[in-house]
């Protein structure tokens, strides 16, 4: 097992707290929509997101804390095709 870190900062003219209802909070109904040629469907599993399915066949994540006064998401990679491809 190994540990991959990423961290991102997005600027933007949408308000932080929209944006991270749509981007995080929404994804799974908004982003099939936005990129339909690139992600075919996101399901919710125990009430956690996720299984993508994107330039890879799949991935499935764990999300592990979501802190919504500070737009912060942590999530662990636990299956799919991404894991053996040598991010």
């Amino acid at each position: 097992m190994g540990v991959f870190t990423y961290e991102d900062e997005v600027t933007c003219s949408i308000p932080p707290a929209k944006m991270f209802k749509a981007a995080i909070l929404d994804s799974d109904n908004l982003i099939p929509k936005i990129m339909p040629q690139a992600i075919k469907c996101v399901e919710i599993l125990r009430r956690r997101p996720i299984h993508i399915g994107s330039k890879f066949r799949s991935m499935t994540h764990r999300v592990d804390a979501i802190d919504k006064e500070n737009f912060t998401i942590s999530y662990t990679v636990i299956d799919g095709d991404v894991l053996s491809s040598g991010i």
